[in-house]
């Protein structure tokens, strides 16, 4: 693994650093505006005074602060491929370049010393869970690494109730931010609740440093719905879903292949709309890990 020197420099000094994952570049927007928005979250995060540190691996090295040429290599890359945890020592042999998803980038991350990370929406517990076990590894990762996430929710293309069960069961706490309904990804209210809110960055930070201070291991997940200004219309979402599920299953889609196929679907079928509220989505939780991140440091 290889921190970039702005990271570590930052890092050193004691600066606000935020951390974001790569598979939205690879993975989650069609080109080339995967690179414009990439590239967008970083000035962002320079404009308010935050240290950007994008994850990713560059021909089988771990990056926790990839450049702009390291960004550019990524996002025109029809080869790369997406990696969790598990795939990272057989990306290192094999010098593949990918993505790396909310597990892996949690890992490094947390293994930089980078404590807070914003991403978009969570992996989870996938619907048929029950007979196919397929759930992501973003839970595990979620359990083991003590960050602060912040997400919109997990994916509205998952079975939303069982991944807040599974979290309840790992010990990873779910705060609302401002509000106890649970986001869903394209909209503010999946239609299921959290127990506890929390209404300030550094009310945020005094949680992360409280789960230190008892050993605890875990993430810290703090959910930040979309603003209900850009939300994706919710009749529009529910049919366009209901469809995406079942050509999903027509095409024997399984795996991690999943959820870039149905999030692809959505775009392609909502005529760009289900797009729009990602980069909005995306844009919130890159803003609010910057205050986060600004908290902690102080």
């Amino acid at each position: 693994m290889r921190v970039g020197k702005h990271v570590a420099e930052a890092l050193a000094a004691g600066k606000p650093v935020l951390a974001l994952e790569s598979t939205i570049i690879t993975h989650g927007l069609p080109r080339p505006r995967n690179l414009a928005v990439a590239l967008e979250a970083q000035e962002q995060l320079l404009d308010a005074g935050v240290v950007p540190a994008t994850v990713g691996v560059v021909r089988g090295e771990g990056v926790v602060g990839l450049d702009a040429d390291e960004l550019t290599e990524l996002a025109n890359d029809t080869a790369v491929v997406k990696l969790s945890v598990r795939d990272l020592p057989i990306a290192a042999v094999r010098k593949l370049s990918g993505g790396t998803t909310v597990a892996a980038t949690a890992l490094l991350a947390h293994q930089a010393g980078v404590k807070v990370f914003s991403t978009g929406g969570l992996g989870g517990v996938h619907r048929g869970a029950s007979t196919t076990f397929d759930e992501s590894a973003d839970l595990i990762a979620l359990a083991m690494y003590p960050i602060v996430l912040v997400s919109a929710g997990v994916k509205s293309i998952l079975d939303i109730p069982a991944t807040l069960e599974r979290f309840e069961t790992l010990n990873v706490p779910i705060v609302g931010y401002r509000t106890t309904n649970y986001p869903g990804f394209y909209v503010s209210d999946s239609g299921y609740q959290v127990d506890y809110q929390v209404d300030t960055p550094a009310e945020i930070a005094a949680l992360a440093r409280a789960r230190d201070e008892l050993g605890l291991t875990s993430a810290v997940v703090v959910a930040n719905p979309v603003d209900p200004a850009y939300e994706l219309n919710r009749e529009l979402h529910d049919k366009t879903l209901a469809k995406a599920l079942a050509e999903c299953a027509a095409r024997g889609v399984h795996g991690h292949d999943i959820t870039p196929f149905l999030l692809d679907y959505m775009q392609r079928e909502t005529s760009g709309e289900s797009l729009e509220a990602n980069l909005a989505v995306y844009r919130g939780n890159v803003a609010l890990g910057a205050e986060i991140a600004k908290a902690l440091a102080e």
